[in-house]
């Protein structure tokens, strides 16, 4: 039986987990009766409900064709540009891509992010024109972009010479040619076993054990699990280990108690990992992410890839509001802190920090998708943390000088909207690339920005576009510091004062602006409980009553009707808030906030200021 290892990469849906469900139902894992369910690789909660994909994943299917049995070994891949980190590890695991264009929207920014560095590694990728079957899809266009993007990304003769399907993941069908019958995917599964090449290490069968630790999870029966390729040699429950970081340095001596392989949707336990497979590891308690699991006459780790830097930060703190502690159980800054490291160790795309203040740790990350998932996952497991606006992080030149973060940014929005959405982005420093029609209406621009210009702009962004735009953004590279932003137009509308929110307070509040909060809600002094309408803050008192007396006249007996209050999600209210204010986050809500409680405070040091 032969072996081959793949890794689906594309844009955020392009399709891929969709594939790979189409993929495992074709190869006969699941029975005729057994239950499935829609993009079976998406497990995580938070994956189900964005609808995208977060974290890496295998699994691994057989195919019994022309060429007899082959198991092939399949990575899913995120899609948005915050996850990244994730590509760039599990790239080092495979042999070979399948890159994924949509036909329709084709070739967008992950796309290059995610075939620069399958280019990088000198893999071999195979291009499938997924979605061909949507009504404005124009396949032949798109491959010659894709064509296009290949050479201008440097690719070799060899990685040109690409070879391409049409498919359809959602119906289950890959064809060589436009005009070839719809049936199955057949001639996928035939492409990957002809153009992938088997793996390398199957011609190190004979040398000592090695494996290169790519992905870390928690189990609460095995304990620490480490997935990664069998580099050289064989691997053997009981087998003794030792664990050797990037730099050589043992970092720990232990045995294997047991190895897991992926098969279909389950992990077996299996007696011999042989070179060239996919497992995860466990018995170790200190190795982690691009660390080096081998024999211990083995001395020289295996080389791990190199992550992009970080590009936004933020700074979590203990929860100090005079609400805290109500909603959640981990709230002490060692809880917090032991958290954030663990997460830190697990993603090594995320920085972690700690700060001057005791209470408070600075995290970053490639962009605020990825650290409101991070803080989400925080608030479900029980945590009360306060969060500060993202900041960029910037580094320095070799003369001395700051230089920060510049994304490319490709919007489509209805032809309509282009003029307002390019005037918005102009007077945040952003430079226009290109701009043309992209089909059915709608208006294709690119454009280069500072990544602090695009914090806080995606709401503003839904709201000019009616909803309809689609923003894809990812880091390009860093150029000297481009000046002053304006940011947020609106002042806040801030409680002065302590206890629940009544309706007829909001009600005469409503003139004055946005509400954040409804009726009956607690609220504190410092809490913000709506936008202003106007630039500056003001503090009101969302708790005043209606004066009740025995005297009737006309005007006084006007029911109340509340505009129903804006909501913003975890993203939102991080993206929202400014310099001096920061998000409380429970198990329960999400409340705004000024860094200063105290009214008489924020107004005496707002004078020192100025």
């Amino acid at each position: 039986m032969s072996l081959r290892n793949i890794a689906i990469i594309a844009h955020v849906d392009h399709g891929k987990t969709t594939l790979v469900d189409q993929l495992l139902a074709q190869s006969g894992m699941f029975r005729a009766n057994e239950a499935t369910v829609e993009r079976a690789m998406d497990s995580n909660d938070q994956e189900r409900e964005r609808g995208i994909t977060i974290l890496a994943k295998c699994t691994s299917v057989m195919w019994h064709g022309k060429a007899g049995d082959t198991r092939i070994n399949i990575i899913d891949t995120p899609g948005h540009a915050d996850f990244g980190g994730e590509v760039e590890r599990i790239l080092g695991m495979v042999d070979c891509c399948v890159l994924l264009v949509d036909a329709e929207e084709g070739v967008m920014p992950q796309t290059k992010f995610v075939l620069g560095k399958a280019l990088k590694m000198g893999l071999r990728p195979i291009v499938v024109l997924n979605k061909v079957d949507r009504p404005h899809a124009d396949p032949d266009k798109v491959l010659n972009d894709a064509f296009d993007l290949f050479a201008a990304m440097g690719a070799t003769d060899d990685q040109l010479d690409f070879p391409h399907l049409y498919a359809s993941g959602k119906q289950g069908w890959a064809i060589v040619d436009m005009k070839d019958e719809h049936v199955d995917l057949a001639p996928l599964y035939d492409l990957i076993v002809q153009h992938v090449p088997p793996p390398e290490a199957e011609a190190r069968a004979g040398e000592p054990g090695a494996v290169l630790a790519v992905l870390i999870e928690s189990d609460p029966f095995l304990g620490r699990l480490l997935t990664g390729r069998v580099d050289a040699g064989r691997l053997t429950p009981g087998m003794t280990v030792h664990a050797l970081s990037r730099d050589g340095k043992e970092i720990e001596k232990g045995r294997i108690t047991k190895i897991l392989a992926f098969r279909g949707l389950k992990r077996q336990p299996i007696d011999v990992a042989e070179a060239g497979d996919i497992v995860a590891i466990a018995g170790l308690s200190k190795a982690t992410v691009a660390d080096t699991i081998c024999a211990p006459e083995v001395l020289i780790p295996l080389p791990a890839q190199p992550i992009d830097p970080p590009t936004i930060s933020i700074t979590v703190s203990v929860n100090n509001s005079p609400l805290a502690g109500r909603e959640g159980d981990k709230v002490q800054s060692r809880v917090i802190r032991d958290r954030l490291l663990k997460e830190a160790e697990s993603n090594v795309a995320i920085k972690f920090s700690e700060t001057a203040d005791k209470d408070a740790y600075e995290v970053a990350g490639r962009g605020e998708l990825q650290l409101g998932v991070l803080i989400e996952n925080m608030r479900r497991e029980g945590f009360e943390v306060s969060i500060s606006r993202p900041r960029v992080v910037y580094q320095k030149g070799e003369k001395g000088e700051r230089l920060e973060p510049i994304e490319e940014v490709v919007i489509d929005v209805d032809d309509e909207y282009s003029g307002v959405v390019i005037e918005k982005l102009s007077s945040r420093k952003a430079e226009l690339r290109d701009m043309g029609p992209s089909g059915a209406g709608k208006t294709r621009i690119t454009l280069v920005a500072p990544s602090r210009s695009l914090i806080g702009y995606q709401g503003e962004f839904l709201t000019d576009t009616r909803g309809s735009g689609v923003l894809n953004r990812i880091f390009s590279h860093y150029e000297p510091h481009r000046g002053a932003i304006e940011g947020r137009s609106n002042g806040v509308l801030v409680s002065n004062s302590d206890g629940e929110t009544v309706a007829f307070a909001l009600w005469n509040l409503e003139d004055r602006g946005t509400m954040f909060v409804g009726s009956g809600e607690k609220c504190y002094q410092g809490m913000i409980i709506g936008e202003n309408s106007r630039p500056d803050d003001m503090d009101v008192n969302p708790m005043k009553a209606k004066q009740l007396t025995n005297i009737r006249s006309a005007g006084k007996d006007e029911a109340v009707r509340l505009t129903p209050p804006r909501k913003l999600t975890l993203e939102q209210a991080i993206a929202y808030i400014d310099d001096d204010e920061l998000v409380e986050v429970t198990p329960k809500s999400i409340r705004l906030r000024k860094e200063v409680l105290n009214p008489s405070f924020r107004k005496k040091r707002m004078r020192e200021d100025a």
